[in-house]
Order: C-alpha cells, then sequence, then structure tokens
C-alpha cells in the first residue's frame, strides 16, 4: 500500500511524502526495502531527516484496566539532513533489517485476527515532525515456526486469536518490549483437564524458543492453575523436531495431573538438548540466566513487566 500524506505541520504548500515498499511480507531477519518519495511544495524547506519506523499495537497492564498503546519497536533514519527546493523531486531508497522477534501478522496467506503491524515514515522540517499513516507490512513465520505450527493443526489445536503483551519472559534474552501469545482452543481428547493454550515464539538468528501456557483445570479434590511448558532449539533442530509428539506428550502430562516437572520439555528431550545447546553462550537465547532457568515457569509470576 501506498500512501500519500500532506505535510500538515508545516500548513498549505508543505512537501508531501509517498513511502513505497518493494514487498509488502517480509520473514523475521528478512530485509524490507523501498523508497520514500518526496516533492517539495511551494517554499524551500530545510529537511533535518527521514525515518521510518515499525510499530504495532501492544496490550500495557493498567493500574486499573489494559489498554492497548501503539509501540514502535524498531527504528531506521534513511535519510540525514538536506535542503529541498520547491517543486523537487527527491527519492531516498531505503532497506532495513526486520527483528527476528517481530511478531507474525499472517500465517498461510491469513492475518492473524487481533495482529496489526506498519511502517511508519517520519519528516523533520524546523523542529516539527509529522509522523505519517502507516503503510501496512505483513510478517510472516519462520520455516522453524512454521514447523510448530503445522504440529498444532496436526493435533486439531483451534485458533482463537493473537496479541502482544508488553513485557519480558524470565530466562530469556529479548530484543524487543513485549512478547506475541497466539491463542488456541485444546483438541477435543484434552478438553476435559487442559483449557486454552498459549503459544509465544522469541527467536535469534540461531536458535527458537517455543514457550507454552495452559490453563489447567482443576480436579475434584485439587486446584488448577497453568502449566508451562519451554523448548530451547537451534533452527534447524526445531525443524525436523517431532513437536506433535512433543506438545502431545506436555498436555497429557497436564490434563493427568502428573509430571509436572515432565512440563518443561514434554518428553524431556528440549530441556536437556536446550541445555547442551546454550550452555556457555554468549548473546544466546538463555544468556546469563544460564541452563537452569529453563525448568522455571514461564509466564504468570515470571513475568518481568515493568
Amino acid at each position: 500500500m501506498v500512501f500519500k500524506k500532506l505535510m500538515r505541520a508545516f500548513g498549505v504548500g508543505g512537501p508531501s511524502v509517498d513511502t513505497i515498499l518493494d514487498r509488502q511480507d517480509v520473514r523475521p531477519g528478512g530485509t524490507a526495502s523501498g523508497r520514500v518519495e518526496i516533492l517539495g511544495g511551494d517554499h524551500d524547506v530545510e529537511i533535518e531527516h527521514v525515518a521510518l519506523g515499525l510499530v504495532t499495537r501492544v496490550e500495557v497492564e493498567g493500574y486499573e484496566d489494559d489498554y492497548d498503546a501503539t509501540v514502535e519497536f524498531h527504528r531506521t533514519v534513511v535519510s540525514g539532513p538536506f535542503r529541498l527546493a520547491a517543486g523537487e523531486r527527491r527519492s531516498i531508497p531505503f532497506s532495513f533489517e526486520v527483528p527476528f522477534e517481530a511478531p507474525m501478522t499472517h500465517v498461510y496467506g491469513r492475518q492473524l485476527r487481533g495482529m496489526t503491524m506498519g511502517v511508519r515514515t517520519e519528516l523533520s522540517v524546523a523542529k516539527a515532525v509529522d509522523k505519517g499513516d502507516l503503510d501496512a507490512l505483513a510478517i510472516y513465520p519462520l520455516s522453524s515456526q512454521e514447523r510448530v505450527l503445522n504440529a498444532f493443526g496436526q493435533l486439531g489445536f483451534g485458533f482463537r486469536k493473537a496479541d502482544l503483551e508488553r513485557g519480558r519472559i524470565r530466562g530469556l534474552l529479548q530484543e524487543l518490549p513485549f512478547f506475541q501469545e497466539i491463542e488456541f482452543d485444546v483438541p477435543e481428547s484434552f478438553a476435559g483437564g487442559v483449557g486454552e493454550v498459549e503459544l509465544t515464539f522469541i527467536a535469534d538468528p540461531h536458535h527458537l524458543a517455543v514457550v507454552l501456557e495452559a490453563d489447567r483445570r482443576g480436579a475434584a479434590f485439587g486446584d488448577g492453575g497453568d502449566g508451562f511448558g519451554r523448548w530451547i532449539f537451534p533452527h534447524e533442530v526445531a525443524l525436523r523436531t517431532d513437536w506433535e509428539r512433543e506438545v502431545g506428550e506436555w498436555l497429557t502430562a497436564l490434563a493427568d495431573r502428573a509430571g509436572q516437572d515432565r512440563g518443561f520439555g514434554g518428553s524431556g528431550r528440549g530441556h536437556h538438548v536446550a541445555g547442551a545447546v546454550t550452555a556457555g553462550v554468549a548473546g544466546g537465547l538463555m544468556g546469563a540466566a544460564g541452563v537452569g532457568d529453563a525448568a522455571d515457569s514461564a509466564h504468570g509470576d515470571d513475568e518481568d513487566t515493568p
């Protein structure tokens, strides 16, 4: 989508801007490219900078009620100062890398309900800043993430919605100040013991963390509460992992109200392999938190919210 907006900050006769993306879709870690077309108005102006930002809607926990806020989570300056003459046309090419933690907005060509994403253009002239309308950008999953989503489909999960929550997950290094939760209804075979399941991905160039949270329904003489699962693999290992079995065994353990220790890696392989991979890897997803933290609960009380 191409947007065109008269710069209201400078009144009638000011410059106008078109931002054109080469493609409207990209994957985390991929490159978004295009050009910013600027048309001078009826007088010369001094442009201080042209910047692009990735923006989305994030749920923020308030004192009384939660609310949604527009958050810019990636920013790149595509041009420094220059003089734009009256009526001058200038084209500024750009390219920038989309963060690996960028939340997905589309799966299998369809938009996830609840997700919005856009590129916002900012033009600064004489200390006045105008932030243009959003140019929609679709984020598709990595192949390793797609493999996990395929398993959810094979197991019979039903997609409900997706949203972004401000905060951090303990034990994982995050670049962004929020994380995505993809909510599913559980298959009928588990519906008696487990409620909805929330899936979160945290990725970097080398590893994928898969974090699950399930609403565990209480029995006649016991409490319910949440159950958590966490796996950390290199992307190539995640691609060949039997996620149907991993998630299925984890759900079975929760539904049977047993095997809580196994709940942080299904059959246990996920945790052990993750430990072998991440131990001593500086800057990895586990970072200074250490491998032992992989067995801590991942959400709820473990959320490090600002």
